[in-house]
């Protein structure tokens, strides 16, 4: 199938060629022919399937249609929610490019960085707006931003505007628009808030699913490292030191671990950087563009503030921390293996992790590739409790393992035949200091559902 035959109107369909893209991927093709129709859509889509142009095209074609039909006046007609900074500018870019011969102008609003420009942006007349919730109600409450208009909604990346908490703000925002319009909502996961959020919102909408919600590229390679927290930064720089990993997107839980993974690897020699939710929207962009343009080889990055990030050809995922929902391990490793390219995920896993990998390892019913050659084994199978211990979250579905009764260090199995091997790997090798049980063991955690904002 060929973008023409979907019924998409020549000026959008040269700005498309001149993108060098032929054919639409699933969601395209699925979605653009009922949007173009009017009605409400329900996506279930993972990073990386193409769902922006899938709903950038439809909504540029309504608004350049209803141009042609007589409509003089430029009036903000169509709102794109999105959870992050990165997502908002990376999505009024596709706009831009696809609607680069329609003579309809988007604007992008976001913080962090000062208003009075955004503000002067939509006062000059725009059709179409890209936005983060809380920037957006911010200027609404002052009362600089009229939404009377809008006739198409897009709320992206829903289930990561639950995680951080911006559900509350965009239901307010939405009590602000007409209630005849066209809601989307797109989401790679299907929480039953998000769900809740759907059916309140949307009237009698399409559903379309790419792929299950559990799935994960089959051309990803992945495989785990059962490591001490306190060797994982040893163990990251001794895998960098292998040539193939020609570039790596690093996940770390929180924004200090972001910097801290950072220097350790600027130490060592490596081109890295990072972004993350207390960096500048300048030092973010810039970390980016030279992560994209192969001026340094590595960026840490936190998973809010990797929303957005689009790398193409991105060799390497390592999670240097596990996360504790299981949908994220999907979304993070999503971003390598795409457009039909092979791609690695590699994991660190400490032992208060191991039950977040039996969590995620139910999730896409696959047992990860263990690999037990490599020079900083696990050495603490037990948990070092401090005394004020937090309890777990209520109702969580995964549970950390507590220490066997005894106390007792259990010995560390021996390699099965067969397993996977470190490239390179010395058998017998346990380079680096032994991590003892005084020295960086890890502290009793309850596993909350919902990460540490960013």
């Amino acid at each position: 199938m060929k973008f023409r035959e979907l019924g998409i109107i020549d000026p959008i369909l040269k700005a498309v060629a001149r993108e060098g893209y032929e054919a639409p991927s699933p969601i395209q093709a699925q979605a653009i022919p009922l949007l173009l129709t009017g009605k409400d859509l329900l996506g279930c889509a993972q990073t990386g399937t193409g769902k922006t142009a899938a709903f950038a095209i439809p909504i540029l074609q309504i608004l350049y249609e209803q141009r042609k039909a007589g409509q003089k006046k430029r009036k903000l007609q169509a709102l794109i929610l999105t959870p992050t900074r990165e997502l908002a500018l990376q999505i009024a870019e596709s706009f831009q490019i696809y609607g680069r011969y329609t003579g309809l102008k988007t604007a992008v609003i976001f913080g962090g960085v000062g208003q009075n420009p955004q503000v002067a942006a939509l006062k000059s007349g725009i059709d179409i707006l890209v936005a983060t919730p809380g920037r957006l109600l911010d200027l609404l409450n002052q009362r600089l931003c009229n939404l009377g208009d809008i006739s198409m909604l897009v709320l992206d990346e829903a289930d990561r505007m639950l995680d951080m908490g911006f559900v509350r703000d965009v239901k307010k925002i939405i009590a602000q628009l007409p209630s005849q319009r066209q809601t989307l909502l797109f989401s790679a996961t299907m929480p039953k808030e998000i769900a809740a959020l759907a059916d309140s919102i949307l009237h009698n909408p399409v559903t379309v699913a790419v792929t299950p919600v559990s799935s994960t590229v089959e051309l990803i390679d992945q495989s785990v490292y059962f490591v001490d927290k306190a060797n994982k930064s040893h163990l990251l720089k001794e895998l960098l030191e292998d040539g193939e990993i020609v570039s790596a997107l690093v996940f770390s839980r929180t924004k200090h671990g972001a910097d801290k993974i950072s220097r350790a690897l600027k130490t060592a020699g490596i081109a890295v950087g990072a972004i993350h939710g207390n960096k500048s929207q300048n030092a973010r962009q810039s970390a980016l563009n030279d992560f994209k343009e192969g001026k340094i080889r590595v960026l840490v990055a936190t998973d809010i503030a990797a929303r957005g990030i689009d790398v193409e050809q991105l060799s390497h995922v390592i999670n240097f921390d596990l996360p504790n929902i299981p949908e994220t391990y999907v979304h993070r490793i999503g971003r390598t293996g795409r457009a039909g390219l092979s791609g690695k995920a590699i994991s660190f896993c400490d032992f208060d992790e191991k039950a977040y990998l039996k969590d995620i390892e139910k999730l896409i019913d696959v047992k990860i590739p263990v690999i037990e050659d490599h020079p900083y084994p696990m050495r603490i199978f037990e948990h070092i409790e401090s005394k004020a211990q937090p309890r777990a979250a209520s109702g969580s579905v995964s549970q950390a393992v507590r220490p066997d009764r005894a106390g007792k260090r259990k010995e560390p199995r021996a390699a099965q035949p067969g397993a996977k091997s470190a490239k390179g790997g010395q058998p017998g090798r346990t380079g680096g200091r032994p991590v003892t049980k005084g020295g960086g063991g890890s502290h009793w955690r309850g596993d909350s559902r919902r990460s540490k904002k960013d």
